[in-house]
């Protein structure tokens, strides 16, 4: 999807108001731009991004993640369905692992929730997680924004899998959702304590068929776990239940959870969630910038692959390395 060229004159982006009418068009040509490396791409979405911030913020947030195989996409796509069935509308931002040479979207979200991506209620954009640490897109938040401008009041980011990234999501979001699978004895043990912390609502999936005991027995085990963990957010204490994605059982129920969450956190609870969120948004991007400029300049270029041999082969320590990238990115 292109971009039109940037703009030289102060006047309104051609895409604010198309985008604010709800156009798709213009919101994917949005996404592209923010998403765009180049500077003066960046400067447009961010002159962009800055008219459509009052229009923001009205969405109700949401984080779901899970190992490989729980079946998150298969949930959300039932999930979405049963929100628009009562009269929402749904974005749902899917991370994908990038590809390795060419940094794209490899799972194909569109292809994984077939039904949901036809219903014109519903906006589903995989993302490559690229190069930002934990796996997850640079510009999900700023994704975020534009989607809301658009007029979808719920928002889904789903991440790759159980690993660094959730902690990245757990500071966009207003909840956050964690897709687990039956389990029990050394398979309990091997769930991660820090996605769990993590967690202010736990949902045991493919609660069916034969599973169906071992996914009580397991609801049961988290539950009892997380009354040893300090939760996540003020005013709620972290939920579990069991949810058959494949047979529907317990999904629509998920969104009374949340609403139930949402009413015990309280607006001046998220209100301050999102403050805070904002303000690591905002050092995330200093620190994303600043890695950015100096993997760009001309003197620290020239010194890394000799930088590199030197660590790889035990003649210098990584610190020792940084600093002198660091003395040449100053100048000094």
């Amino acid at each position: 999807m292109s971009v039109p060229a940037a703009r030289t004159d102060t006047a309104a982006d051609p895409l604010l108001a198309p985008l604010l009418a709800g156009d798709r068009r213009a919101l994917a040509q949005a996404i592209t731009l923010v998403e765009s490396t180049r500077s003066d791409h960046r400067e447009r979405a961010d002159a962009l991004l800055a008219a459509l911030l009052p229009h923001t913020g009205r969405s109700v947030r949401l984080g779901i993640t899970g190992v490989p195989g729980v079946g998150k996409s298969t949930f959300i796509e039932r999930f979405g369905l049963s929100l628009l069935e009562r009269g929402r509308s749904l974005a749902v931002l899917a991370i994908d692992p990038s590809s390795k040479r060419g940094g794209g979207s490899i799972l194909g979200d569109k292809t994984r929730m077939e039904e949901l991506s036809r219903r014109q209620e519903a906006f589903i954009r995989p993302s490559p997680a690229g190069v930002t640490l934990g796996g997850v897109a640079r510009r999900t938040r700023e994704t975020m924004l534009l989607v809301e401008a658009a007029g979808f009041d719920t928002v889904i980011v789903e991440t790759v899998g159980v690993g660094q990234s959730e902690t990245a999501v757990s500071d966009m979001v207003d909840m956050f959702i964690v897709l687990l699978l039956p389990a029990g004895g050394d398979d309990l043990q091997g769930i991660k304590r820090g996605v769990i912390e993590l967690a202010d609502l736990i949902v045991v999936n493919k609660a069916d068929g034969d599973l169906l005991a071992t996914a009580r027995r397991s609801a049961a085990d988290y539950q009892h776990a997380l009354r040893m963990l300090r939760s996540p957010t003020a005013g709620w204490t972290p939920e579990v239940t069991t949810a058959s994605a494949l047979g529907g059982e317990g999904v629509a129920a998920v969104w009374d959870t949340v609403e139930r969450f949402r009413a015990a956190v309280g607006d001046k609870g998220l209100a301050r969630r999102r403050a805070e969120q904002a303000r690591t948004w905002m050092w995330n991007e200093v620190g994303e910038t600043l890695l950015a400029e100096l993997r760009r300049h001309p003197e620290v270029r020239r010194l890394v692959p000799g930088l590199e041999r030197d660590v790889e082969a035990g003649r210098a320590t990584p610190a020792a390395a940084a600093r002198s990238m660091l003395k040449a990115f100053h100048g000094r």
